[in-house]
């Protein structure tokens, strides 16, 4: 990126209504050049538009943030990665950035804040959430990285989603605003959790969880 120039932008994530929100966030500090709610669309896009900085959401139906960044390793060293995510988990944390990612910070951030963090990036530097940072200086000077946890493995990236929302004591109807999907659509999520899991009610999901430290 040229000195004083715009960020060059593409924005993923597999919500309109959000894109549109940060979108409008950004504000003319960056460039949005195009907006993506797939794997295979942002790694075309990337690909032809070549731009400075991708905000990338981590979870999406089909193959996620990670997906992205394989498919796209080859093709466009110059771009650089952003992960922007609802979830504050470290194995999604560190398994972005292992990936290639240069940053990642979650959805609660303030738009200048997200504004400054894509400069940043695009100016090279590491860009994290303040309480995630820790998770990447520990997986990569070798310390406590998350073991596989094959119960977590039973649930779909969404799933994860919920649950760890439901076991912080969000309600269904601020799980459904905060991940953009409907209450009906949360009750069938938990209601899948707690059946894979072998739990009886959201009290032993928020235990379940709590003992694993995904909350």
């Amino acid at each position: 990126m040229a000195e004083g120039s715009r960020p060059r932008v593409v924005l993923v994530d597999d919500h309109r209504l959000f894109r549109s929100g940060v979108r409008a966030e950004l504000g003319e500090e960056v460039e949005v050049v195009g907006e993506a709610e797939t794997v295979g669309e942002a790694i075309a896009l990337v690909q032809a538009l070549k731009p400075d900085v991708v905000l990338l959401d981590v979870h999406m139906p089909d193959g996620g943030g990670r997906a992205v960044l394989t498919g796209v390793a080859d093709t466009s060293p110059g771009t650089r990665f952003l992960a922007l995510s609802v979830s504050d988990a470290a194995d999604d944390v560190i398994g972005v950035i292992r990936a290639g990612a240069r940053g990642y910070v979650t959805k609660s951030i303030s738009g200048p804040e997200l504004t400054d963090a894509v400069r940043r990036v695009a100016e090279g530097d590491a860009v994290f959430s303040p309480r995630l940072a820790g998770f990447v200086l520990d997986a990569f000077k070798g310390g406590d990285v998350p073991v596989v946890d094959e119960d977590l493995d039973l649930l779909t990236a969404r799933e994860r989603e919920v649950m760890r929302l439901i076991a912080r004591g969000y309600a269904y109807k601020e799980v459904a605003k905060e991940l953009f999907i409907s209450g009906k659509t949360v009750e069938t999520h938990v209601s899948s959790v707690l059946r894979k899991l072998q739990l009886s009610n959201r009290h032993e999901l928020a235990r379940w969880a709590s003992a694993r430290r995904l909350v």
